[in-house]
């Protein structure tokens, strides 16, 4: 009974969450791992050249980094905070998405107007898909049905078959898009347009518009509103719109579409993730060099953290 009373105590006395930050910097050619709840930078580890996309693997032991201008995905071993391998990505990877099995990635060429797709497993790229002009954003349904590439000079969303890997259709978006998130019943896609000022949301189903929704923000002009970034959480309660050089992010009532808040982060704000119980939201803001914490009980901006030289992308680990 005694050992019992303890480990309840114990079990108490844990903090409630915990969990680890890994941003790429742009300028420092390096990685920031920050402890959020402590709100500190605990370190800061070397590797490639202009790392952009970053995504964590599917057991959560590695992270796999864009480093941009050297062409290449690097494999960071998070126990060692090493650099331990390489994937072939093609030409200036920036951004890249992971499908839900964990066994394959799916990378934005931009100056080649292609996404490669790497077999994660065995380290190699099993096939270039020709898209639109200046591929950026990419992600996959968490039905695994669809991996969807946007290209900013087309104005293109690419609904690319999972299966196939080839493109069964292009939808007309908004001017430059740079964000997509799936929702989490994969029937809804969401896609920001950084040069137009706006977010499209569209039906899965048809690939076609359900809305688009515009940004006002008090004292801000409308050149600044920029969105890039956007995140939608488990319950389809809230989306989240990073809107560049306005330093603000944007909340979404998800049910409504009617943005019900805007958050004053840091300066070009550019990426965002949620925490793992999705009570908070992180962002990269690229200018002022430091990561914004959004609360979502209290709906407030709560610290904002120093990293390194121009933040960008951003995961999470439990």
């Amino acid at each position: 009974m005694k050992s019992i009373f303890f480990s309840a105590l114990t079990l108490l006395a844990q903090p409630a969450y915990s969990e680890t930050i890994y941003i790429t910097l742009e300028k420092d050619n390096a990685l920031a791992v920050v402890n959020p709840i402590d709100g500190k930078l605990l370190k800061t580890i070397p590797v490639g050249q202009r790392p952009r996309g970053i995504v964590l693997s599917k057991d959560q032991k590695q992270l796999y980094i864009a480093a941009s201008d050297d062409d290449t995905i690097q494999i960071l071993d998070i126990a060692t905070s090493k650099v331990v391998g390489t994937l072939p990505s093609g030409e200036d990877p920036e951004t890249f998405a992971m499908n839900p099995t964990g066994n394959q990635l799916y990378v934005s060429n931009e100056d080649d107007s292609l996404v490669t797709v790497i077999d994660i497993n065995k380290a190699t790229a099993i096939k270039t898909i020709p898209v639109g002009v200046e591929p950026e954003p990419v992600t996959v349904s968490p039905d695994e049905k669809w991996v969807v590439s946007a290209s900013e000079a087309t104005n293109m969303v690419h609904w690319i078959n999972r299966d196939t890997l080839t493109v069964e259709e292009n939808t007309l978006v908004d001017s430059r898009p740079r964000g997509l998130s799936f929702s989490a019943d994969s029937q809804k896609l969401w896609v920001t347009s950084e040069m137009a000022g706006t977010v499209t949301l569209l039906d899965v189903a048809s690939r076609t518009k359900v809305k688009t929704i515009k940004f006002k923000i008090p004292g801000v002009s409308a050149d600044k509103i920029q969105p890039v970034g956007v995140i939608v959480d488990n319950k389809n309660q809230w989306a989240l719109v990073a809107l560049g050089p306005a330093n603000h992010v944007a909340l979404i009532n998800a049910q409504s579409l009617e943005v019900e808040k805007y958050f004053l982060v840091g300066q070009r704000v550019w990426n965002l993730a949620f925490s793992p119980d999705q009570k908070r939201v992180y962002t990269t803001n690229g200018v002022s060099n430091d990561l914004s914490i959004i609360d979502l009980e209290s709906m407030k901006v709560t610290k904002s953290i120093a990293v390194g030289r121009y933040p960008w992308g951003l995961v999470v680990k439990e």
